[in-house]
């Protein structure tokens, strides 16, 4: 199966241990994660010849490289080899799973595949996380291992990445996400590794932050301690205000909104929550002003300004209003008018175009960390006639926002060498495989090993790199420098412990072995399917704009059927009476401000049995600046006026558990049909709607589906029971009774 490749001894190494055990493999960027994956895949489609792989990668174009390396490197069809992303359709993408032997997908797409049974798992053999590091808290990648490991028949996983994570919380939750039970990391100081690494030499180059930064940094700070000495004399700080760093506050935040949610809402708190965000946004301000430049910190201020004139937010029209604050931006805007900028934009001039000189083909990745500083960059790199182009994520920030297609193309295009300079934001630190980059330039350090360690690994590939990194003196990028250093110490320190005692460790997983069982079991797939949809009752149609929800996802644990589909009213459909609006609380209020409820209130009535479900711990009185009488009155008048019963959860389980439990109640078979016929029709359209209701099973929640697929009373009367039992909520039972109805001669008991 494998072709034009031959494998390295650690290679070799790793893959044995991955044909044995969920592995997770740390090797350093360019150092061939992919082909160990490759020979994994081999194996698994040897020993598992009708079964498939499943390999993840984060974004579109990191799926692309993969689809490249199979091709190069098997002896597959290109038609066994599939790529999966938002771009193809569900309906097609059911269809290529069908015929594909390795599908190589974003997670997200696939995550929304899987709740819906558009594919299913079991006869996937391996499944491999590139980029695994991803595989925290609510990442796609948890919920995908998660049902891959529990249906295959034959699951074997493998994770990779360059960096985990500097801790061994994040290691270990990884580790546990991922089912993994062995470890392989390799570092540029293995025996194994030595004869393959490419040196790599990494140059800081230090910049004197000006004097007259220094005036806009005082009232800046200032400004900060001013907010936190106020929290202190409300009682909610301790200590030295000169000692809070940014992951202080960010704690703090969390204790203060936990006292809300327990319905502490004193004035002391809300003021204090308040303060708190202004000093936030006071330490964004003095990190633009200390690593990116005025370009970037006078975008702020007009950010900042231009929300407390649309904005309710007291925090933001607070800070505006702040002498300190403005004090600060009037020395800027001095600044700017005298033609003054951040030092390391003339540094970062000088040093971009002496390299240009000496090597005319010199390919550079410049990674800089807020858009507004990289629009700054390209100007300057176009003033200097070096030919550049910005890579950025699709998201529109600043203006700015970059296609998956124009991000390959600009990919293509500096892999060609059609154009010197990629600056980029953090979308180009993970796994883009650009053979020959001469130079790396991190416009500022990050505080983030992993980020570090992705950035890095960019050079270095093929020959020996350089590593170019702009630090401001006695600022914070100091202290980011140190961080990220020592983070990735510890990392490695880390993951090398857990490899040789990783069975031991407390948080490993006690994983039940199932690559035992005998081929004789490898059931063929639409027995398989079959089997599942006979002992799987209860179905839930979903609004597809609820895709993503923690709900779903829980439902789908309970073994119930979700069907995404477009609802006029309400977020889930549970019966043809039951329909469901589903909010948080925050979501409820703001709901009440912008005048949607009453809007969907007057649909929800429509159906027989609506409901409210309303979730969430905190205090709903806390969620927005608006009366608790305003939120009273509108409860009340869900519940009296509109007679829709209201219920309250704490989190998602509660609210799964709740539908599910409503589900599976209305959806008993044995339960006796029934249907509301009783109010005149009036319209011709109504009258249509009349006539259908009125066959039994079908009701007035029915009747429209009916008609607007067969687009008339006469087709809904002729249509098949295979035609009828396409639309939803009519099964087998339902559509031959309704042609038992429709069909069967009428008996005249009294002729």
């Amino acid at each position: 199966m494998l072709k034009d490749f031959k494998a390295r001894l650690y290679q070799e190494t790793i893959l044995s241990t991955a044909v044995s055990n969920n592995t997770l493999v740390v090797l350093p960027t360019g150092m061939g994660k992919t082909l160990i994956a490759t020979l994994l895949i081999a194996n698994r489609l040897t020993n598992y010849p009708n079964s498939k792989v499943l390999i993840l990668a984060p974004t579109r174009p990191l799926a692309e490289q993969h689809i490249q390396t199979l091709n190069k490197y098997t002896t597959l069809n290109k038609e066994q080899i599939v790529l999966f992303t938002g771009f193809v359709k569900p309906k097609k993408r059911a269809e290529l799973w069908t015929s594909a032997k390795i599908i190589v997908s974003t997670p997200q797409g696939l995550e929304n595949d899987i709740l819906g049974r558009n594919i299913f798992l079991e006869d996937v053999s391996l499944l491999v996380v590139d980029e695994a590091h991803r595989a925290v808290k609510d990442y796609a990648y948890v919920f995908v291992a998660k049902q891959y490991y529990k249906k295959a028949k034959y699951p074997r996983i493998l994770g990779l990445t360059a960096s985990p994570g500097s801790n061994k919380e994040t290691i270990a939750e990884v580790c546990k996400n991922l089912f993994i039970e062995s470890i392989e990391v390799r570092t540029d100081t293995d025996p194994d590794m030595k004869p393959y690494i490419q040196e790599v030499d990494i140059t800081w180059i230090s910049v004197n932050f000006p004097e007259s930064f220094k005036e806009i940094k005082y009232f800046l700070e200032t400004c900060f301690k001013t907010k936190l000495s106020e929290m202190k004399n409300l009682g909610h700080l301790n200590g030295n205000v000169n000692n809070y760093t940014r992951v202080a506050l960010i704690q703090l935040q969390r204790q203060l909104q936990g006292f809300i949610a327990q319905g502490e809402k004193d004035y002391n708190i809300l003021k204090s929550i308040s303060l708190l965000a202004e000093a936030m946004k006071v330490q964004h301000a003095l990190e633009l002003l200390e690593t990116q430049g005025l370009n970037s910190l006078l975008k702020y201020f007009q950010k900042l300004k231009e929300q407390a004139k649309t904005s309710n937010v007291k925090a933001v029209k607070n800070l505006v209003q702040d002498i300190n604050f403005r004090s600060a931006e009037i020395k800027l805007n001095n600044l700017l008018d005298r033609g003054e900028e951040h030092p390391k934009l003339s540094t970062l001039k000088n040093l971009i175009q002496t390299e240009i000189q000496r090597n005319k083909n010199l390919k550079i990745i410049l990674f800089v960390q807020y858009r507004n500083s990289i629009i700054k960059i390209k100007k300057i790199l176009d003033e200097l006639k070096i030919k550049s182009k910005i890579f950025i994520g699709q998201a529109k920030k600043e203006g700015l926002g970059i296609s998956q297609k124009e991000q390959k193309q600009i990919l293509d295009e500096f892999k060609n060498n059609e154009f010197n300079c990629l600056i980029s934001t953090s979308v180009g630190e993970e796994g883009l495989d650009i053979p020959q980059v001469n130079l790396v330039v991190f416009y500022e350090p990050t505080p983030s090993a992993i980020r570090h360690i992705q950035r890095r690994g960019r050079t270095g590939r093929q020959e020996k790199g350089r590593v170019i990194i702009l630090v401001t003196k006695n600022t914070r990028d100091e202290g980011y420098r140190w961080s990220a250093h020592h983070k990735e110490k510890r990392m490695y320190t880390i993951l090398k412990s857990l490899k040789e005692n990783f069975s031991t460790n407390n948080f490993a997983l006690e994983i039940e072995n199932k690559s035992n069982k005998s081929l004789n079991d490898f059931e063929d797939k639409e027995r398989l399917n079959q089997k599942n949809e006979e002992n799987e009752e209860t179905t839930f149609f979903v609004d597809h704009r609820e895709k993503g929800s923690k709900v779903i996802k829980e439902l789908n644990e309970f073994g119930c059927i979700i069907k995404f589909t477009t609802l006029d009213i309400g977020d889930y459909l549970l019966s043809e009476d039951i329909v469901i609006e589903y909010k948080t609380k925050k979501d409820f209020v703001d709901s009440i401000i912008d005048g949607r409820l009453l809007s969907q209130l007057k649909e929800l009535i429509k159906y027989k049995k609506p409901l409210l479900i309303i979730e969430g711990e905190s205090d709903i009185y806390s969620q927005r600046n608006i009366h608790p009488n305003a939120i009273r009155g509108m409860l009340s008048t869900i519940a009296i006026s509109y007679r829709i019963p209201i219920i309250q959860t704490n989190n998602y389980k509660e609210s799964a558990a709740l539908m599910y439990i409503i589900a599976k109640r209305e959806q008993d078979q044995n339960k006796k049909e029934f249907q509301t016929h009783t109010s005149k029709p009036l319209s011709l359209k109504e009258q249509q709607e009349y006539i259908i209701s009125a066959i039994p099973g079908v009701g007035s929640v029915l009747a429209k589906p009916l008609l607007q697929k067969f687009k008339s009373v006469k087709k809904v009367i002729n249509a098949s029971e295979e035609q009828l039992k396409k639309i939803a909520f009519i099964g087998n039972k339902k559509a031959s009774k309704i042609k038992e109805v429709v069909e069967s001669e009428y008996q005249d008991k009294l002729s």
